[in-house]
This record gives C-alpha cells, sequence and structure tokens, in this order.
C-alpha cells in the first residue's frame, strides 16, 4: 500500500501523484509498488533492507541520498510474540521523503492524525526526527502495557499450581528482549546520525534531535528495568508454583488418611473372628462412634497443622 502525503495550507493532504516535497510511506508493497519506489529513485537493495526482518538499525549516507534503517516495534495479540520489532527504511532523496516497512505501525498515526503542528514534509529532515520521536514515545507506551499486563499475570500467579501463567511472561520477557535489542540498535545509530550534523542546520531540529535521544535512553532504562524485574520474578514465581503444588498434595495426603479412619475400624470388626463386644444390642453405633471419633481427632490435628 502506497500512501503520498504533502503539507499545504490546509495541513496534511493525502496525494494520488508523486510531487516535490512529499512524503511516500509505503507498507508492505507489492511488486507493483516497488516498482514505483524504483522508479522514483530509491534503490531496490534499500527496499530489501527495509523489508527484511533481521535488519539492525543503521545509517547509510551518500551525495544524493541519506538512507536510515530504524527498528520500531509492533503488537501482534495473536503472535507468539505479541510485542515485537520490525525494520523501517527512511529514504531522504531529493526533494522527496520515502519510508518503507512491512507492517502497518501506530508510529505513523500521530504523524498523519496532525500531533504535530510544525511538521511539514517539505522539511524532510525534520520530518525524520518526528519519526524517530513518535518511535521512542511507541516503545514507552507498549512497555507500559507490557508492565500492565505482568501484574495481571503476577496476582494470577499467586494461586496458580499450572505452567500457563509462566509460558505467558515468558512471551513477555522475549518481547523485552527484542526491545531492548531494537533500542540500543536505534540509539547507535542516532548517536551516528547527530554526529554527521544532518540536523543542525536548524536550532529547532537539534532540540528535537536531543528530545529525541532522551526519550529513546528513557526507553531503554525502562526495558532494562523491566526485564529485571520479570526475570526476578520468574524465578520467585517457579517456586511459588512448586509450593502451591505442595500445599494441595499436603491436603490430599491429609484428606486420605482421614477416609481411610472408618476403613480400618470397619476392617477390624468386619473380620470372621470372635470380637469383643459382638453380641452386645448396641456394637454397630460403637463402630460407628469409633470411625467418627477417629475422624474428627484426625480432622483436628491435620487442622491445627494447617494442612487444609
Amino acid at each position: 500500500m502506497l500512501n503520498i502525503y504533502k503539507t499545504s495550507e490546509n495541513g496534511l493532504e493525502k496525494l494520488d501523484m508523486i510531487a516535490n516535497g512529499a512524503w511516500v510511506n509505503a507498507v508492505d508493497p507489492t511488486p507493483d509498488e516497488i516498482e514505483k519506489l524504483v522508479n522514483w529513485g530509491m534503490e531496490m537493495d534499500y527496499i530489501n533492507y527495509s523489508l527484511d526482518q533481521d535488519e539492525m538499525a543503521r545509517m547509510e549516507r551518500d551525495e544524493d541520498y541519506t538512507f536510515i534503517l530504524l527498528r520500531i516495534p509492533i503488537y501482534q495479540p495473536d503472535s507468539d510474540i505479541p510485542y515485537n520489532t520490525v525494520p523501517l527504511g527512511i529514504m531522504i532523496l531529493g526533494n522527496k521523503i520515502i519510508t518503507v516497512c512491512r507492517y502497518d505501525s501506530d508510529v505513523f498515526k500521530p504523524l498523519t492524525n496532525g500531533k504535530h503542528r510544525f511538521m511539514k514534509t517539505g522539511k524532510r529532515y525534520r520530518l525524520t526526527l518526528y519519526i524517530f520521536l513518535e518511535t521512542a514515545a511507541r516503545y514507552l507506551n507498549l512497555l507500559r502495557e507490557i508492565n500492565r499486563a505482568t501484574e495481571a499475570v503476577e496476582d494470577r500467579l499467586q494461586k496458580s499450581t499450572q505452567n500457563r501463567e509462566l509460558l505467558e511472561l515468558l512471551k513477555y520477557q522475549k518481547s523485552l528482549t527484542y526491545f531492548a535489542t531494537a533500542l540500543r540498535s536505534n540509539e547507535v545509530m542516532m548517536e551516528r546520525v547527530q554526529k554527521t550534523q544532518l540536523f543542525n542546520y536548524y536550532e529547532e531540529d537539534q532540540d528535537l534531535l536531543e528530545d529525541v535521544l532522551t526519550e529513546n535512553q528513557q526507553a531503554i532504562q525502562m526495558s532494562s528495568i523491566a526485564t529485571e524485574i520479570l526475570s526476578g520474578m520468574m524465578d520467585a514465581f517457579a517456586s511459588i508454583i512448586s509450593n502451591n503444588l505442595n500445599v494441595v498434595m499436603k491436603a490430599l495426603a491429609a484428606l486420605t488418611i482421614i477416609l481411610n479412619m472408618p476403613t480400618i475400624v470397619a476392617s477390624f470388626y468386619g473380620m470372621n473372628v470372635a470380637l469383643p463386644g459382638e453380641s452386645h444390642p448396641l456394637a454397630f453405633l460403637t463402630v460407628i462412634g469409633m470411625s467418627l471419633a477417629l475422624t474428627a481427632l484426625a480432622t483436628y490435628f491435620f487442622y491445627k497443622r494447617n494442612w487444609f
């Protein structure tokens, strides 16, 4: 899917054709759309880099263009790893900017919804900085979602004797690992961008780049803290699940002993030998009374030992 945007007096408008100062956003482009990108000047290698799931963040610069690869976060609730990262290619080429990604991300929604009043597609480097800023903000939002999700799992784990919750925590731990790796890769790329002086033409761009680096560093620290907490939580709750299972086994063992008390008494008085008091008219009630007394005594004993 190709979307072409350009800033006008009425704000950000969608175009049908490429124009000077336009922003081309390609999401999972078809072969025909890829051909259009190539005709507009983007090399095929850079398109492939942008669509390759395993590419890491970096920057390549030439006289005619600047190519930046950024790792952005995505949320896929039906996936084995619900929070993941994918590459986003940003090509600053001539008087236009082209972004290519395999997945539709929420990173672009604030840009297309007019969140940044001073964003102009003609100012390509500033638009790139806004993409950086929204990427860092999206990381922070998803990290908060992961923290809330792990807290909900934590509440369920306190009474759990199964592995389902631990497996769910493992998914979040994998997500945090992907986030931490991508954020560090983005940081290295952004520091290189800062050294190239590409964004030092305007004071606003310099301030914006500083904000981006601060937000990205905050996301790195937040992911590191969340990873350490989650790792310790998984170790702790593995022990809790084992302890919960021990409590269940103790209760079952106590219940088994209690149920066996009447059986023991009945077994003695069910033998085909002479037994004391067998001719007494209240012999049956006596046996029942003994069974109930032993059952009550065993129940009281295990109750006092907190086996129930």
